[in-house]
């Protein structure tokens, strides 16, 4: 044990998990220049090969698969303990106020379970967020963290865990010629008027959740969407989990094949961060990872309100 880094420790079993220095680098915060020097490292502590790369394929040795056996339930408690004893010195209590954007994914609410049971003394207190306003409520304090639809580039902002990455669908009026279609593709939508977010959301944020190039309305929220949707006016972009959500008789949902995935990402203010928002943070990247053991605990969350309406970090896109 004589000179081990805990970040080699972290670094090798993140890539077990990934098997991909790229995507572990981005989980890391750090190059993949980083994640080589680092795995490098405690293989030379260790001294033998605990990764068999090549330039197409990542592999653990058998070496490595008893490491990993071994070091991720004594990493995983030590993580623990120290999490415990930093929430008891530093207090997470009170109560986290958290918006959400569009559905409640259930990966979130698997980490409010979770972040709950871990800490008792904090109620999680869930808002809403308007669809046209991803970031209005953050950045102005009304909440102290919101997990919103990617892309994220304020600059006052911090994007913690993203997670949730789902297909893309289109929502489209029951007669439109789509709908009896299994698929489209992202060049079929060039000539359909996407309904978009009206302001303040951010122009690059609109222009990502209604690419192409015939213009469509604007709303305010999904509902006035769905109903422009629902008379012709326009297609919608939505993925999977929220175009479930919101089954209607007179639309219908069309996978698109050819579009990145959409995603969610926790965000919260630079001026705002505090050691409860940084627990839930470690709540959500450990869901997201299936890392989260919760113990028997159900959620308390304060009543349900939408505030009014109104670049960070990219660790290792969901509406």
């Amino acid at each position: 044990m004589a000179g081990l880094e805990a970040r080699e420790l972290e670094c090798f079993l993140v890539l077990a998990e990934e098997l991909h220095f790229g995507r572990t680098g981005e989980r890391l915060y750090v190059s993949q220049s980083r994640v080589s020097q680092l795995l490098n490292s405690l293989e030379h502590r260790i001294g033998a090969r605990l990764v068999h790369r090549t330039s197409r394929r990542v592999a653990l040795t058998p070496l490595g698969e008893r490491f990993l056996a071994r070091l991720r339930p004594a990493y995983d408690a030590v993580r623990a303990a120290v999490e415990d004893a930093r929430a008891a010195a530093r207090g997470v209590e009170g109560t986290l106020r958290l918006g959400f954007q569009g559905t409640a994914d259930a990966r979130l609410v698997e980490a409010v379970t979770a972040f709950q049971a871990a800490h008792p003394g904090c109620v999680t207190q869930l808002v809403e967020i308007p669809f046209a306003d991803p970031f209005g409520a953050v950045s102005r304090g009304a909440v102290d963290a919101s997990v919103v639809l990617l892309p994220v580039e304020e600059p006052d902002l911090v994007l913690g865990p993203v997670f949730s990455r789902q297909r893309q669908t289109v929502a489209v009026s029951v007669r439109h010629p789509f709908a009896s279609r299994p698929s489209v593709t992202a060049a079929d939508l060039a000539d359909v008027p996407l309904v978009g977010a009206a302001s303040p959301a951010p122009a690059y944020w609109r222009a990502a959740h209604a690419p192409g190039g015939t213009p469509g309305p604007e709303v305010t929220t999904l509902q006035e969407g769905l109903t422009l949707v629902a008379a012709g006016r326009g297609a919608l972009l939505l993925c999977r989990p929220t175009a479930a959500h919101h089954r209607r008789e007179d639309v219908t949902f069309v996978p698109v094949e050819g579009l990145p995935d959409s995603a969610l990402g926790l965000v919260w203010h630079r001026d705002g961060e505090t050691e409860t928002v940084r627990a839930f943070a470690r709540a959500v990247a450990q869901t997201a990872s299936g890392r989260a053991r919760p113990r028997s605990a159900a959620p308390r969350t304060g009543s349900s309100r939408t505030p009014r309406p109104g670049r960070g970090r990219v660790p290792p896109r969901g509406r």
